[in-house]
């Protein structure tokens, strides 16, 4: 395949970037490693449009009804909010963000948190006087936040510690590391790296129970994520929480917010509610060849 074929002449590179993953090097692995170099590359082009917060657009406004009918009340969809991972910013979720548009989602926003933001529990903070707004500005009462990686850890403490539960009516995360990933040692110096670390202080925070949450947990992990170390440290496992984990089979870490199947299941998630119940009994997978 092609894919493949391009992804031979980085093997070296992938040798020393992935130490020991390599060993028993597979088609899938090659073909995932290949696709995050790509992505990486693209992600360096369109990052410095995204240093900068967005623009607030002005609300979309209804039609007024003809001849002086009585328009029947909507189920208008809440908010969308996105939230990127650690030395990123809001341009990683340029091929999301359209699809959301294309399928009905009016109301999209990005935050961007300082790169030199040394605290979780500050980010969190921020992001809560960040929706208020939102739903101050929209009239809506709750909001749906998609997070990838660092994103989606400060948006569950937002809903855990702090409140936010009641704002945020769906969490979506997109390799999150729920329970503290081991990967990059030297990374230790920075005081968010050391938050996601297994057993950290604030990891320990939300093992904490949870009783009542109101949101609804969905995180998206991958088999071929080299930034979570175990793979699984990206499922949520609480029992106080409305959580269900998907499965993503074919790609990596840098994929999980622009591949175009993933989007399809983020939709899903954000088009369907369920109760609790329901998706906690409620077992699923994506693949993506």
């Amino acid at each position: 395949m092609k894919v493949t074929r391009a992804a031979l002449p980085f093997l070296p590179l992938c040798q020393r970037l992935l130490p020991g993953r390599l060993a028993g090097l597979s088609l899938a692995l090659l073909k995932a490693t290949a696709l995050e170099i790509a992505i990486l590359a693209g992600h360096l082009l369109l990052y410095p449009s995204g240093i900068t917060q967005e623009r607030r657009s002005p609300l979309p406004q209804l039609p007024a009804p003809e001849n002086g009918a009585a328009q029947l009340p909507t189920q208008a969809k809440p908010p969308v909010v996105l939230l990127h991972g650690f030395i990123d910013n809001r341009s990683v979720f340029v091929l999301l963000r359209r699809s959301l548009a294309q399928h009905g989602r009016q109301q999209i926003e990005s935050l961007n948190y300082s790169p030199l933001t040394c605290d979780i529990r500050a980010a969190a903070e921020l992001l809560g006087r960040h929706i208020e707004g939102i739903c101050e500005r929209t009239g809506s009462e709750r909001v749906d936040v998609v997070g990838h990686s660092l994103g989606g850890l400060i948006a569950r403490y937002y809903v855990q510690r702090l409140g936010g539960d009641s704002r945020v009516r769906t969490l979506v995360t997109l390799g999150t590391p729920h329970s503290g990933t081991r990967v990059a040692p030297l990374a230790n110096a920075h005081p968010i790296v050391r938050q996601m670390r297994p057993g950290s202080e604030l990891l320990e925070e939300l093992t904490q129970p949870a009783p009542g949450c109101r949101t609804r947990f969905v995180s998206f992990w991958s088999d071929l994520d080299h930034v979570m170390d175990p793979l699984e440290a990206a499922c949520i496992d609480h029992e106080d929480l409305m959580a269900q984990n998907v499965r993503v089979s074919g790609i990596g870490h840098l994929a999980l917010p622009v591949h175009p199947a993933v989007a399809t299941g983020i939709r899903q998630v954000l088009d369907t509610a369920r109760t609790g119940e329901e998706t906690a009994q409620r077992a699923s997978g994506l693949t993506v060849a």
